[in-house]
């Protein structure tokens, strides 16, 4: 799917949402530099490979520090590892750095286990890549989790400690 085409289904969906372009960002840093006073939280998403040979997507507030195995425990995942960049392709349809939990419009309905950050849920505004890192979405966090839902991804969402 094209950007435009997942924003149409936003929209289709009755989702309000606000695209801006920037320049290409692959690190939250170079996100932070860029993006301005854009109001709202900003997310970090963590594509993983789970033992059991199934995806996981870990989506947490930019500064959240946890570890990897920390995550899958508390989502009850058992093991995981970070997702090949071919592994990303192939199920989400998105390139290393434009990772975003929006690239589950691409997914088979529950083929992607989804953690939720709460202060990304519950966020009036939250910032997230629609398939390129070269424009940024804002939604709310509320319609975020509709929209997952929607998709046959319910999140589990959570406080990382």
């Amino acid at each position: 799917m094209t950007p435009e085409g997942l924003l149409a289904r936003l929209t289709a969906l009755g989702v309000a949402h606000r695209t801006v372009s920037h320049a290409a960002v692959f690190k939250v840093a170079e996100s932070q530099a860029l993006r301005g006073a854009l109001p709202g939280a900003h997310s970090k998403n963590l594509f993983l490979r789970r033992r059991d040979g199934g995806f996981a997507l870990a989506v947490l507030e930019e500064h959240r520090q946890v570890s990897v195995n920390a995550l899958a425990r508390l989502a009850g995942w058992g093991r995981v590892s970070m997702g090949s960049a071919d592994e990303l392709r192939a199920t989400l349809g998105v390139e290393p750095g434009s990772v975003t939990p929006l690239a589950l419009v691409n997914a088979p309905p529950g083929s992607v286990a989804v953690l939720l950050d709460a202060a990304l849920a519950g966020a009036e505004a939250a910032w997230f890549h629609p398939l390129v890192n070269t424009r940024s979405t804002a939604l709310a966090g509320a319609e975020l989790v509709r929209v997952l839902r929607a998709w046959g991804h319910p999140p589990l969402v959570v406080t990382p400690a």
